[in-house]
C-alpha cells in the first residue's frame, strides 16, 4: 500500500498554481488549468535497476508506480494488472532479435492486436474498479487515429458504472480497426465516425473535456467526465513500464545500453520512453520514426512546430496520421517548465506555430533523433524485414527503416530496439501490397480478409513462423459481424448526440 509520505502530486503543464492532483484524481478528471495536461515531474533515477530486472512484468509495474509516487493501493494495482492475463503470450511484451544488434519489442499481443492494449487494458480495469468503489458513474471520452479506439472499447465493454464513446475519422483507419469499433455490441459503448481527420477528432474531445457547460449537463445525467486518450496521465504511466523489459532482456545478453526507435504520431509512446530514461534506464537515444505527416521530424530537426500550411495526408500507416501531437506538451514542460510550455502551446493553439531557440533545440537533440519515410519506403521496409523472416505492420516498418538508416550512418555496436506497435493483420492490404505479387487493379478490389489469406499462404510457402504471427478468431470473425455503428456525424453535432444517448 502506498503511504502518505511517498504519494506525489502531479504537475500541470501550463500552470504554476498550487492546485495539483494525485495520480488517481488526475486520472478521474484530466482537465488541467489553461487547457494543459497533468504530468510527472522531478523524476529521480531508480536506485535498484538491476534488482528490477529480476522481476516479472507485473512486479516491474508495481515498482515503477511506487517510484513515481502513484497513489494506487497495492492490492488494487495487483488486481488490475491481472488484465494482462488476456494477452496471447505470458511474456506480455516479448523482445525478439531480428538480426545482430537489432531487436523488436512486440507490444501487439493484447486483445486488439495493438500496443494501446498495454495501457488501456489495465487503465480500463483501474478506472472501472474505482468508479465501483466510489459508487459513481463515469463517461469516458476517446478519440482515435486507429488503435486507441478498439483498445478503449475492448477495455470498457460491459463494465459497471461506465459509458464510453469513441470518435474516429471516417476513412482514416484500416478496415480491421474500423470493424473492431463499429461491430461493438456492448450497450455501454457508442462510436462516432466523423467527417474529418484525427486532429479534428482529438480537438473535439479536448473541447468537450474543457467545456463547463458539457460537464454540467453530463453531471445532471449522473455522470462524471474522464478520457481514455493520452491526455489522461494514466495512459502514459502504463506505457513507461514496458521499456524496462528491454533492459531486463538485454542485460541477460551482457548488453547494458540501447537506443529505441518508435513509430510515433501523438508522441505518447515516445514520452513513456523519455520518462523511463529519466528513471535511469540506459537509453542512449530515443528515435522518432514519422510517416509522410512529418511534423515530429521537422520539430526535432529544426525546433519549429508549424502546421499553418500543412494538410494531413492519408498514409499506409494511418495511426500516425496526426499533425498536432498532444504529448509534445509534456516534453516541453519536462525541459522548460510551465511558463514556457504555456507560451508555446498557446501560440500553437492560436497561430498554429511556435519555435524553440537554439539552446532549447540542442537539449532536445541530445536525447532525440527523428526521420520520416514515404509510403513507398514503408512498403520497402516491410519487404526488407520479410526477407529476414520477420513480418512488420506498416507503422513498425518506419521504425525498421530508421534502424537500417542508423546502421549505415553510425559506427556503433549499441543495440537498437524498434517498438512494434501493431500486428500486421490490422493492415493486411498494405502488407499484401508490399509482399504479394498482386497487380494494382486487383489490390484495389481486395478486402482485408482476402489480403490476409494471401499473406498467410505466402508465410506457409516461406515457412515463416515468427512469434505471435497467428491470429485468433477475434480478427477473422470481424468480417462476418454486422456493423452496428454506421452513422457518420459532423463534429459539431457530437455533443448533443452524446447527451441524447446518455
Amino acid at each position: 500500500m502506498q503511504t502518505q509520505d511517498n504519494i506525489k502530486l502531479l504537475a500541470q503543464t501550463r500552470s504554476n498554481n498550487d492546485t495539483n492532483k494525485t495520480f488517481i484524481q488526475a486520472m478521474l478528471d484530466p482537465n488541467a488549468e489553461y487547457g494543459g495536461l497533468y504530468t510527472f515531474h522531478n523524476i529521480e533515477p531508480l536506485a535498484d535497476l538491476e534488482k528490477l530486472y529480476t522481476l516479472p512484468y507485473n512486479k516491474v509495474c508495481e515498482k515503477v508506480f511506487a517510484h513515481l509516487g502513484i497513489d494506487i493501493p497495492s492490492e488494487l494495482l495487483e488486481s488490475v494488472l491481472k488484465s494482462y492475463e488476456t494477452f496471447r503470450t505470458k511474456d506480455i511484451a516479448p523482445l525478439v532479435e531480428i538480426e545482430q544488434n537489432l531487436y523488436s519489442l512486440e507490444l501487439y499481443h493484447g486483445p486488439t492486436y495493438a500496443f494501446k492494449d498495454m495501457a488501456l487494458q489495465p487503465f480500463s480495469a483501474l478506472l472501472s474498479a474505482i468508479a465501483k468503489q466510489k459508487n459513481e458513474k463515469y463517461l469516458i471520452l476517446s478519440a482515435t487515429s486507429g488503435d486507441t479506439g478498439p483498445a478503449t472499447l475492448s477495455g470498457f465493454a460491459n463494465k459497471d458504472n461506465i459509458k464510453a464513446i469513441c470518435i474516429y475519422p471516417q476513412g482514416g483507419t484500416s478496415d480491421v480497426q474500423r470493424l473492431q469499433m463499429t461491430t461493438q455490441d456492448a450497450k455501454n459503448l457508442k462510436i462516432y465516425g466523423i467527417k474529418g481527420d484525427f486532429d479534428l477528432a482529438q480537438s473535439t474531445l479536448k473541447s468537450l473535456l474543457k467545456s463547463e457547460r458539457f460537464r454540467e449537463l453530463v453531471a445532471k445525467k449522473g455522470y462524471a467526465l474522464s478520457a481514455a486518450n493520452s491526455v489522461n496521465i494514466a495512459r502514459i504511466a502504463f506505457q513507461i513500464v514496458y521499456y524496462f523489459i528491454i533492459g531486463k532482456e538485454l542485460v541477460k545478453k551482457k548488453l547494458h545500453e540501447f537506443s529505441v526507435i518508435i513509430p510515433s504520431g501523438n508522441f505518447g509512446n515516445a514520452l513513456g520512453a523519455f520518462f523511463a530514461k529519466k528513471m535511469g534506464l540506459p537509453i542512449t537515444k530515443i528515435c522518432i520514426a514519422s510517416n509522410p505527416n512529418d511534423i515530429l521530424t521537422e520539430f526535432f530537426t529544426t525546433g519549429v512546430y508549424d502546421i499553418r500550411d500543412k494538410k494531413l495526408k492519408l498514409s499506409y500507416s494511418p495511426a500516425m496520421d496526426i499533425l498536432k501531437s498532444s504529448n509534445i506538451e509534456r516534453l516541453l514542460f519536462a525541459y522548460f517548465g510551465a511558463t514556457r510550455t504555456k507560451e508555446c502551446m498557446q501560440a500553437l493553439d492560436e497561430t498554429q506555430y511556435f519555435k524553440l531557440n537554439a539552446d532549447e533545440l540542442s537539449l532536445f537533440q541530445d536525447v532525440f533523433e527523428a526521420k520520416s519515410f514515404s509510403d513507398d519506403e514503408c512498403l520497402q521496409g516491410i519487404k526488407m524485414a520479410f526477407e529476414k523472416g520477420y513480418v512488420l505492420d506498416p507503422h513498425t516498418s518506419n521504425a525498421y527503416l530508421f534502424a537500417q538508416h542508423r546502421n549505415k550512418t553510425l559506427n556503433t555496436n549499441i543495440p537498437q530496439v524498434i517498438v512494434s506497435t501493431a500486428h500486421f493483420a490490422k493492415f493486411a492490404k498494405v502488407v499484401c501490397k508490399a509482399l504479394c505479387s498482386t497487380d494494382e487493379a486487383m489490390l484495389k478490389g481486395l478486402g482485408d480478409k482476402e489480403a490476409l489469406d494471401q499473406i498467410f499462404m505466402l508465410l506457409r510457402d516461406r515457412n515463416i513462423t515468427q512469434n505471435g504471427l497467428q491470429i485468433d478468431s477475434s480478427i477473422l470473425d470481424l468480417f462476418s459481424k454486422k456493423e452496428l455503428h454506421t452513422q457518420i456525424y459532423n463534429a459539431k453535432d457530437i455533443e448533443d448526440s452524446i447527451l441524447s444517448w446518455l
